[in-house]
């Protein structure tokens, strides 16, 4: 059995490092870089793809679109349990708002829409517009699903004092 040639502790045939040993190392080589760990890096590129602009609208409001990149799609596909689809039928014979429902068509949306705007981060966009949201129902052999699809075209906008400059 091979040895950590840092500190001596048993590691696999093929390894030279012990894990604790190559975490410490890259450790190190982050802090000379003065680089982030990969986790808070993560987060702010998540955060970044939270904050980015998703319109229905052709145009964004006081900016000027520079770069037209590229058609962005989220597709999402939930599941209509057993008991929201009981539900909703009593709602649908005695009449009113079926809550249940409402709420995964809200979450379908929320969640269709992060999923969009993560895409266009991806592609080099920092906005999303001419967003057009398509809802579908599968149902059959008791199941019922709910797919929702999410398009639009991912730019690059910049406010429209920037472009004058």
């Amino acid at each position: 059995m091979a040895k950590c040639d840092i500190c001596g502790t048993k590691v696999g045939f093929l390894d030279t490092r012990c894990t604790d040993c190559m975490e410490k190392r890259n450790q190190e080589i982050r802090e000379k870089r003065n680089m982030p760990d990969a986790s808070e890096a993560r987060q702010e590129a998540e955060q970044a793809a939270l904050d980015l602009t998703v319109t229905t609208a052709p145009s964004l409001e006081g900016q000027r679109v520079v770069k037209t990149i590229d058609i962005v799609t989220a597709e999402c596909v939930f599941g209509m349990n057993v008991f929201r689809d009981m539900f909703a039928g009593m709602s649908d014979f005695f009449g009113g708002r079926n809550q249940s429902s409402q709420k995964v068509l809200r979450d379908a949306r929320v969640t269709c829409l992060n999923e969009l705007r993560r895409e266009a981060v991806a592609v080099g966009g920092n906005a999303v517009i001419a967003v057009d949201l398509d809802y579908s129902e599968f149902s059959g052999g008791g199941k019922s699903m709910l797919f929702l699809v999410a398009s639009g075209t991912a730019v690059v906008a910049e406010p429209l004092e920037a472009a004058t400059e």
